[in-house]
């Protein structure tokens, strides 16, 4: 099941806040959809998710909505 946040209208840290929030409550491997028209998004996101391991999959700015997929990090088994 794919999981959408819209954060359109919301500015930062929230998208962020909430793409983390959301991710605790995810198991490992799935994806959230993030929508989001703050401008900062794209590198806030990006920066987020080399700092936490989650995965970036895809980005794309149309006008002033960024649509973003993040898939929730696999952890590495002992």
């Amino acid at each position: 099941m794919m999981r959408t946040l819209d954060c359109r209208g919301l500015f930062c840290p929230v998208p962020i806040v909430r793409t983390a929030d959301e991710m605790k409550r995810m198991a490992e491997g799935e994806e959230v959809e993030l929508l989001a028209d703050d401008p900062g998004v794209p590198g806030d996101l990006k920066a987020w998710c080399k700092g936490t391991g989650h995965e970036l999959v895809s980005l794309e700015v149309r006008g002033a909505v960024t649509t973003s997929l993040v898939r929730k990090r696999l952890r590495r088994r002992a």
